[in-house]
């Protein structure tokens, strides 16, 4: 299961930008994880809550955007999503294309909460 030392990189991308004393201050890591990154993303945020879940990340949410594969067709330069496997462009059936979207996994925001009082 590579989905826990997954978790673990963004816990330490976390403490990278977040001071460990600040660590009850984080209310959410938000993810972009492409279709064909290979990533599972229930277990994915699992993995998170099992390894944050008595420390200072406890309440942190892991949100996880799913990214399409898409394609970028090299004949006519029309973008398209597509399944694993089918390159052809729809709209000229052109087979040079290449892979635009969906094979990424970036930690794109850490939100932290307002520590402001009044």
């Amino acid at each position: 299961m590579h989905e826990l030392s997954l978790a673990q990189s963004i816990v330490d991308i976390v403490h990278q930008y977040v001071p460990v004393d600040r660590g009850k201050s984080v209310k959410s890591v938000k993810l972009k994880v492409g279709d064909l990154s290979g990533v599972v993303a229930d277990s994915l945020s699992f993995c998170f809550s099992a390894i944050t879940s008595e420390t200072a990340l406890g309440t942190a949410t892991l949100e996880i955007e799913r990214i399409p594969f898409t394609l970028q067709c090299k004949n006519c330069d029309n973008s398209f999503t597509s399944e694993f496997g089918i390159v052809v462009c729809p709209t000229c059936g052109g087979e040079d294309t290449q892979v635009v979207a969906g094979t990424e996994m970036q930690v794109v925001e850490i939100e932290l909460w307002d520590d402001r009082t009044g």
